[in-house]
């Protein structure tokens, strides 16, 4: 590995960081900037995301095709703004990669409940367009892969084994 690959990787890294101490003072109030996302801001939307669009709690774990289109949507929206992530100190800036992970496995959620084309209840979601439990076709794991040279998302069923 080269010094200027561990230099590009550690400015990475450390973006957020940098990007807030040059943009706070843009503003007043620290959490409100039009240069960066806090990472508790941005939590905060990604979890409205799943929980409208995704089938959570205050969607009473229901969702549909066009709710799920809606997240995916706003999900492309928040990938934009992953790239604004600024941390104020180091624990922000685990934070903000917490964030950027939890980021990508909503959208493998999301992706995984569009592809299954059934509810999943009781236990995991209700999908109002899907609303029979279909064991003939979707009894079997659902597996996910990102391509990481094409970004293109690879969808699977993988067989259940059972054991007893």
């Amino acid at each position: 590995m080269s010094d200027d690959q561990i230099n590009t990787w550690k400015e990475e890294v450390y973006k957020p960081l940098n990007l807030f101490e040059e943009n706070k003072g843009k503003t007043t109030q620290a959490d409100v900037n039009p240069a960066y996302i806090r990472p508790n801001m941005f939590m905060m939307r990604l979890q409205k995301i799943m929980d409208e669009y995704a089938g959570g709690v205050t969607a009473q774990f229901t969702t549909s095709k066009p709710l799920l289109d809606k997240g995916m949507e706003l999900l492309t929206f928040l990938k934009e703004d992953a790239a604004n992530l600024g941390a104020e100190d180091l624990h922000e800036l685990m934070r903000c990669w917490e964030n950027f992970h939890r980021m990508h496995q909503a959208e493998a959620h999301v992706r995984t409940i569009l592809f299954r084309e059934e509810t999943r209840w009781p236990g995991y979601y209700f999908r109002a367009d899907f609303p029979k439990l279909d064991q003939d076709n979707w009894h079997c794991f659902v597996n996910c892969r990102l391509d990481p040279n094409t970004n293109e998302w690879e969808m699977t069923k993988k067989p259940i084994v059972n054991v007893f």
